[in-house]
């Protein structure tokens, strides 16, 4: 209102004033009266915006409001009576519980160990970054600002005295958090909770491993798997290793996606299943005709699963304030049954001998210990309980509890014959301690009394006195880890490990209907969206098309096979992926770049595009992936494949009159690079920087001008620049097969050379670089301005 009306006030005494004035004046021209009726109206302009105005009083109530305002509340009177009355820390340390989760979470990530760069980045930390952080932060967030976690191999993971929102609020860390982002987007580092960090270390993974992630998206665990399987391998060759990553939900999968595209890998498959309902593409109608056969698998089945399921997150409360306002204990009761569900699908899948990581991020052994009694219960003696305390000792953790109630709108129940009638087909018998043990071997020992809340490290275990009058499980849960937020400033998490000994028999494998035990006031679907975890990419829009492939068959079934394919993706709205065939094209492609034989490319090529003489892209696939897929096209495509393979060629739309059709991807150079002899340039780090930092650069405006003149004599169309670094000379199969050599594919035009690489990798490649030859670090340009050049 006030600036509605002073205009008007305003502008009605600048007219009187300025007829005043010229009155006074008596006639001293139109000229001099604008003059000082402009000066006036700036004269009081001015003084009316610096003078304080009252503020209207709807807007003195709102901004009174505003500095009454306080957040909400970190409590709930609910929340804390369910956790007490379970005992899952002791009575003289809750105190301390309860206030490191009402503090931020502090924010952790981890190092990609598969990086090419990973040494490096390794180096800032434990030096750079170390020193400046401690210079500048030491005061607000303590001696140790940043420090690797110790129970992580290879300190790879790192913890910061300070949360994800104080790194960004802060100026002192905007440089640090700018870093962190930028080695975020381009696959370097993930940012990760720590105790996120801990199942896929439990699996346990070796070279040549199955993986099965049975509840993947957002994926943060996934790609761990996926830098483990990589770490080890030789320049050129993939891992035998694979990941087959599912989710239920389709545009979590495309999130998931989107974060796998970082780690660009051939062993990796994303599917869309429920989990309770995975398929495990069986060939053989009876179990003992599976293990007959030695020469090609009979059935889907899994070294490893990692079971990591929805819940109801009251784990992650110290990042999500929302938990406590929206907490209450049917949460965890209505997600008891998938939970059980999925853990029974995922051990059916596990090979004998093999091994089953079960993990939430709850704190309610409703979710926990509750669901590994029901599974040992189930399973009988084909699986068993792993203590695996040893395995990272310096993780601090306490032993799974053996007595817990169950709470039912607000009542609690010690054992299901109490529970109410009517609310027998919401509180079930597995929700509650189990006193029956199929397993003699994993009765519990003596020496562990019931309800064991010690902290465990380096073997170090105390417990707690037994709750009188409930009754316990049988069953050893004291293998199980808990981890709880005060011990070593984290969120909480709960984590077992399962060891399949025997196959289940048919009555254990009956298959899993779609189960939903709801409470009255809670949806299932509510109650899985407070579970997914925060570790997410801001761009979660994608589309992604599902892929469906085959691979090489024998010679004797391939025509049969071929017209297999050809038919539509049996999924409803799924582009299928078909292996790419055109021989001609091969060749092309083989000739053109002079890829070695002993790169194998007939089997491992799939397109997503139905006309493969047309196809814009060609991914690559492993071995491991091939071997799927095969068994996946002979039962009929049970698996709704959502996406697979390493982008390794793009066809190109370019009429500079290249012979080759299609051009190398990128993401694809570094499996390739070893095995090509043709069309490669070595350049100097000054006209190597300068292509990524211009990305098109004209012939005559290189540095060199030898390498000018070589990419001249090139025939127009797709090649590699390699990074020479010193003046000797180079042997380019000994460059190529170098781990370390750094390279990007380019495109060699009518007259320029064209860096066919991202704005992200580049600006890591010109950093990188830089950082190595002492030079001062160049910002991405968007195309070549030769007069700032020169």
């Amino acid at each position: 209102m006030i600036a509605s009306r002073t205009p008007v006030s305003l502008h009605n005494f600048l007219v009187a004033g300025g007829r005043g004035k010229r009155c006074v004046a008596g006639g001293g021209g139109r000229k001099r009266g604008r003059v000082q009726r402009r000066h006036l109206t700036q004269a009081l302009e001015s003084l009316w915006r610096h003078s304080p105005r009252p503020a209207p009083p709807a807007a003195a109530a709102r901004g009174e409001a505003n500095r009454s305002w306080q957040p909400p509340p970190l409590e709930n009177p609910a929340f804390e009576e369910y956790y007490k009355e379970q005992r899952i820390v002791r009575e003289e340390e809750w105190d301390d519980f309860i206030s490191v989760l009402r503090k931020p979470l502090p924010a952790t990530f981890r190092i990609n160990a598969s990086s090419q760069f990973f040494k490096d980045i390794c180096s800032k930390f434990e030096n750079d970054f170390k020193r400046y952080l401690e210079s500048e932060v030491s005061d607000e967030y303590g001696e140790d600002a940043i420090r690797p976690l110790p129970w992580y191999p290879g300190n790879l993971a790192w913890h910061l005295n300070f949360s994800r929102k104080q790194l960004r609020k802060n100026q002192a860390l905007e440089s640090f958090h700018e870093f962190l982002k930028h080695e975020s987007e381009v696959g370097n580092i993930t940012r990760q909770e720590a105790v996120s960090m801990v199942p896929p270390l439990l699996l346990n993974i070796q070279p040549d491993h199955h993986i099965l992630d049975m509840c993947a998206a957002p994926g943060s665990k996934t790609f761990q798997l996926l830098e483990m399987i990589h770490q080890s391998k030789e320049p050129g060759l993939l891992p035998r290793a694979l990941v087959v990553a599912n989710d239920v939900n389709a545009q979590r999968c495309d999130l998931l996606i989107h974060n796998m595209k970082r780690m660009c890998t051939a062993n990796l498959i994303v599917t869309n299943h429920e989990a309770q309902n995975f398929p495990d593409c069986r060939l053989a109608n009876d179990l003992s005709e599976i293990y007959k056969k030695d020469c090609k698998p009979q059935r889907l089945e899994f070294d490893r699963v990692l079971c990591d399921v929805p819940c109801s997150g009251d784990g992650t409360i110290r990042k999500g304030h929302d938990m406590w306002r929206k907490w209450n204990s049917g949460m965890g009761n209505g997600l008891h049954l998938l939970q059980v569900d999925i853990s029974m699908r995922g051990i059916a899948l596990l090979k004998v001998g093999g091994r089953m990581v079960y993990s939430t991020c709850s704190m309610n052994p409703i979710e926990n210990e509750a669901v590994i009694a029901e599974l040992l219960q189930r399973s009988g003696n084909s699986i068993e309980l792993l203590d695996v305390s040893n395995e990272l000792p310096e993780l601090v953790h306490r032993p799974g509890l053996s007595t817990w109630k169950v709470q039912d709108k607000g009542s609690w129940f010690q054992n299901h014959e109490d529970v109410p009638r009517d609310r027998k087909n919401v509180i079930l018998p597995s929700m509650f301690p189990s006193n029956k043990s199929n397993q003699e071997g994993q009765s519990v020992c003596d020496d562990i009394e019931v309800n064991t809340d010690g902290i465990s490290n380096s073997n170090t275990t105390k417990h707690s006195d037994s709750a009188p009058n409930i009754t316990g499980s049988n069953f050893p849960l004291h293998r199980c880890m808990r981890i709880v937020p005060h011990d070593q400033d984290s969120g909480a998490f709960f984590i077992a490990v399962l060891h399949k000994l025997s196959p289940l028999h048919e009555g254990q494998m009956v298959e899993v209907t779609k189960t939903e035990v709801l409470d009255d006031d809670e949806s299932l679907e509510e109650q899985k969206k407070i579970s997914i975890d925060d570790h997410t990419l801001e761009d979660s829009n994608l589309t992604e098309v599902t892929l469906v492939s085959d691979v090489k068959i024998d010679q004797a079934e391939s025509e049969n096979r071929m017209n297999k394919l050809q038919d539509p993706c049996k999924w409803k709205g799924v582009d299928p992926v078909l292996f790419f065939r055109d021989l001609t094209v091969m060749r092309s492609i083989v000739s053109f770049f002079g890829i070695n034989i002993s790169f194998p490319l007939e089997g491992h090529l799939v397109t997503r595009s139905a006309d493969t003489d047309n196809a814009r892209r060609i991914y690559y696939v492993s071995k491991s992936v091939q071997e799927i897929l095969q068994l996946n096209v002979e039962v009929g495509e049970q698996l709704k494949i959502a996406s697979l393979g390493l982008k390794m060629f793009e066809r190109h739309r370019s009429k500079d009159g290249c012979p080759c059709l299609y051009r190398l991807s990128y993401e694809g150079l570094p499996l390739l690079l070893p095995y090509i002899s043709k069309r490669i340039l070595c350049a100097s780090p000054n006209d190597f920087l300068r292509l990524l930092q211009y990305r098109t650069v004209n012939f005559a405006h290189f540095i060199d001008a030898r390498f000018g003149e070589e990419a001249a004599s090139l025939i127009p169309g797709c090649c590699v620049v390699i990074l020479r670094e010193g003046h000797q000379n180079l042997d380019l199969g000994s460059i190529t097969m170098d781990p370390t050599t750094i390279a990007i594919v380019c495109w060699r035009g009518k007259a320029t050379v064209n860096a066919m690489v991202s704005p992200p990798d580049r600006k890591e490649l010109l950093e990188r670089i830089a950082h190595r030859f002492g030079i001062k670090a160049l910002r991405v340009e968007e195309d070549e301005n030769p007069r700032r050049q020169d």
